[in-house]
């Protein structure tokens, strides 16, 4: 099995629920594996009913990420730059208050646009700069712009590169593609719309350098459309076609689906299947190499009964929020071979793992810092990032001694046999608190620990000894 990227994750205590990594199988109540719980907040401090999408914004000017955590009632943000520490800044409420639950979220620049199956919702426009500086958080934000050519609508889906969102399953062409120019966001523009393949529950619009050398460069439409697949192109908003459509077997609501980084992969979800017929988690998978001719590939089979949901790919990971089951952590660097393997998750619903619509609804893993968020309808939000171990034993004591532990104001740090060259403390986010290095090797130094927060830190002595000290 691939192991997740080794990073290391040290516990403190604040909040609703413990910062806990996984060990022996579990986080504080969670079931995981290779995943630990960096933070979360629950949906009694959104004041909300329940969670749905999620997706997430990082801040060009300064690097701080932000989640943007979906709800039946409004669009919450957090400020995760600590994850350990969260702080939820705020909310924007919906457009009625009809308070469904379908609610999506897709950010462009430093913008996000927020759409609903609330009827006469439309899209929300919202500058997320406004993120940077807000006063006593929580407070309620308002929109900065607004876009009414359609009320209701499931998804929204934008093309970064092109500056055009695509509003999904509204109550115009059909539930096709709606298209909106939104290069300039606080004005966007109808740009038509699509109705050839009907209702569109979901899609991912990419500029296209995949292998069919045919369709280089053009702007391709991949939807997920309750029946099929629809591939797209889109290039010419005027002039749309279909490519070509997709379905396979066993065909109970075709849902959502994500390519591969190279383009040539497409992993789908079908929602249904597991309800209507049983068994374990499906994902097919879908061989795009001849977009005009696209195949099956075959099918992935997860280790629950649980219904699959949302799934995004980054590098070759595959991140699916699998409801009832959590978030699931799959290894497809071996897919062309026909071969996917579970590297990890992160069991948001400790209650069972059966069919149905419980649990985590998303996954948004893009972040740089690796922390992933998971937006889970009872749980609210959870932040978790890929367990780590040390590099080698945390009591390699031959040499090295370090008390007290747990540490109060200080650590004391006593060479047995060698000297003391170097010492590098860090801390729950991977960043250094303390690092020195020492012209005249020591023998014995003393840490100050009083500007610390409670916790467990990892203290690295001339570059290979290393120790858990928990900080009380």
């Amino acid at each position: 099995m691939k192991k997740l990227s080794a990073i290391i994750l040290l516990l403190f205590t604040f909040g609703a629920i413990s910062q806990t990594p996984c060990e022996s199988g579990t986080a504080g109540p969670f079931d995981c594996n290779n995943l630990d719980l960096l933070s979360q907040i629950p949906l009694s401090t959104f004041s909300s009913v329940k969670a749905n999408d999620s997706w997430g914004w990082t801040d060009p000017q300064d690097g701080k990420e932000y989640a943007i955590i979906c709800l039946n009632e409004a669009t919450a943000f957090v400020d995760v730059s600590d994850p350990l520490n969260p702080i939820y800044l705020g909310q924007l409420p919906g457009e009625s208050n009809e308070h469904t639950t379908w609610r999506d979220a897709k950010t462009y620049n430093n913008f996000v646009f927020i759409v609903s199956e609330d009827t006469g919702h439309g899209m929300q426009v919202f500058d997320l700069t406004k993120l940077r500086n807000v006063p006593n958080p929580p407070v309620t934000f308002t929109k900065d712009a607004y876009y009414d050519e359609f009320g209701s609508a499931h998804n929204i889906v934008i093309n970064q590169e092109t500056g055009f969102a695509y509003a999904v399953g509204t109550d115009t062409f059909g539930g096709g593609p709606h298209f909106v120019d939104i290069q300039d966001p606080l004005n966007p523009v109808a740009a038509g719309g699509y109705a050839m393949d009907n209702y569109c529950h979901d899609a991912q619009v990419v500029i296209y350098n995949g292998p069919d050398t045919d369709y280089a460069g053009r702007e391709i439409l991949f939807g997920s459309n309750e029946t099929e697949i629809v591939i797209e192109d889109v290039t010419d908003k005027n002039n749309v076609t279909t490519i070509s459509t997709i379905d396979y077997n066993n065909v109970h609501y075709t849902h959502q689906g994500w390519l591969t980084e190279d383009q040539r992969f497409f992993l789908l979800g079908d929602e249904l299947d597991e309800i209507n017929i049983g068994g374990n988690s499906r994902t097919l998978i879908f061989d795009f190499e001849d977009l005009d001719s696209p195949s099956f590939h075959f099918e992935y089979e997860g280790p629950t009964g649980a219904t699959d949901h949302n799934g995004y790919v980054k590098g070759n990971l595959f991140y699916l929020a699998n409801n009832a089951a959590g978030l699931r952590v799959v290894d497809i660097s071996e897919i062309e071979n026909s071969t996917m393997e579970e590297a990890g998750f992160f069991d948001s619903y400790p209650t069972d793992d059966a069919a149905g619509f419980n649990g985590s609804w998303s996954v948004y893993p893009y972040f740089e810092s690796g922390n992933i968020v998971i937006s889970d309808r009872a749980e609210g939000m959870l932040l978790v990032r890929p367990s780590g171990t040390l590099s080698v034993p945390e009591t390699t004591a031959q040499t090295f001694s370090v008390y007290p532990n747990p540490a109060n104001a200080a650590l004391n740090i006593q060479a047995n046999q060698d000297s003391i060259e170097a010492i590098t403390v860090v801390d729950g986010t991977g960043k250094r608190v303390f690092a020195e290095t020492y012209d005249n090797a020591l023998a014995t130094t003393i840490v100050d620990t009083t500007t610390w927060a409670s916790g467990l830190y990892v203290v690295t002595i001339n570059k290979t000894t290393s120790y858990k000290v928990v900080k009380r």
